[in-house]
């Protein structure tokens, strides 16, 4: 996360390697099965509606979503997974909220207690952080040189959106949690596209790491991120343009 908008640095982004697109594909099946649990339809399941759009902002294959109801419809096998969220303390005092995906507690816990102990900080009780962090949607829509900013404010807010962020290569539209599924399906029957959509978590303040600290903190967040049970990891900490997730 940045000190500006979600928007920033699309290009980079884009670069991402292969190898890291396949873990974000993993990821994202991960939470799209978790949500089809019971009820594979997205038209009447706006949960699993709004993990299909992360999906293809991920540019994730429509076979490989497919596969991913099948499972949680129970036509492939496959694990049952929990939701479980984890709080705790980065280097310098940051501020770490690690939500994951598991279907071993145990093993998730002691993976993520590890990696943040190794990397100098400590995993906390829940509520230690989360409070200073606040929950929001974010759908980010590329700009491109025939779409007119005053027709995305347009539809946002006509979408029941909370505001729209204009950067030089992108649109950031922000929502609350309740009108996010209705806003993402708004724009997408308006014929958007979107680089981004998901409920996120943003820092209500960010520090500002240097040297041999801010280093340690990217290698712990490094190290979160590559546990095959993270989904996501939220912080406080004003990173580089260049090393944003």
């Amino acid at each position: 996360m940045s000190g500006h908008s979600h928007a920033a640095n699309i290009a980079a982004k884009k670069a991402k390697t292969d190898a890291a697109k396949g873990k974000i594909f993993t990821k994202v099946g991960r939470e799209i099965a978790v949500a089809a649990k019971g009820n594979p339809d997205p038209s009447t399941n706006s949960k699993l509606a709004d993990a299909i759009a992360k999906a293809r902002a991920a540019n994730m294959p429509n076979d490989n979503i497919k596969r991913c109801i099948a499972k949680a419809a129970g036509e492939l096998s496959g694990a049952s997974y929990e939701e479980l969220t984890y709080e705790g303390y980065g280097p310098c005092g940051s501020a770490l909220i690690i939500k994951t995906l598991t279907d071993n507690k145990n093993r998730t816990v002691d993976f993520v207690r590890t990696a943040i102990r190794k990397h100098g900080g400590s995993l906390g009780n829940t509520g230690c952080v989360s409070f200073t962090f606040t929950t929001m949607g974010i759908i980010i829509i590329e700009r491109t040189v025939d779409m007119d900013e005053d027709t995305i404010m347009e539809y946002a807010l006509e979408a029941g959106a909370d505001d729209v962020i204009s950067e030089d290569d992108a649109f950031e539209v922000q929502t609350s949690v309740q009108n996010f599924s209705a806003v993402r399906k708004y724009l997408e029957e308006k014929g958007l596209t979107f680089f981004e959509a998901e409920i996120t978590m943003v820092p209500q303040n960010k520090i500002t790491l240097s040297g041999e600290d801010l280093a340690k903190f990217q290698r712990l967040i490094d190290a979160l991120e590559d546990l095959d049970d993270v989904q996501n990891v939220y912080h406080n900490v004003d990173l580089p343009e260049e090393d944003e997730e």
